[in-house]
């Protein structure tokens, strides 16, 4: 889920960069006085976004990847300690009997 998430975050973001870079094509003669002035404001700035995109992006994959996951191990759960349609061995393990 994270390795998604990551993935996803790390697509848009490079997609925005290439956007911001080519809109800003009339700031290239001032670029080092750019990234003296405020290259760690800027830096910061790409971190927090990049974190807050990374965020968004596992909070949506939670959302809709993982629906109904509590009420699947619940009857799973439920399915192991009844020793019903279970293999014997599974059950025994995890009730602890090994």
């Amino acid at each position: 889920m994270l390795a998604n998430a990551l993935f996803a975050t790390t697509v848009v973001f490079i997609a925005l960069g290439f956007y911001l870079l080519d809109q800003c094509r009339f700031l290239i003669p001032y670029r080092d006085l750019l990234v003296a002035r405020h290259g760690r404001t800027i830096g910061l700035f790409a971190l927090v976004l990049f974190g807050n995109l990374l965020a968004g992006f596992f909070a949506l994959g939670r959302r809709f990847f993982l629906k109904d996951t509590g009420s699947k191990l619940a009857h799973l759960e439920k399915q192991l300690r009844s020793r019903q349609s279970i293999s014997e061995e599974l059950s025994r393990r995890i009730a602890g009997d090994e």
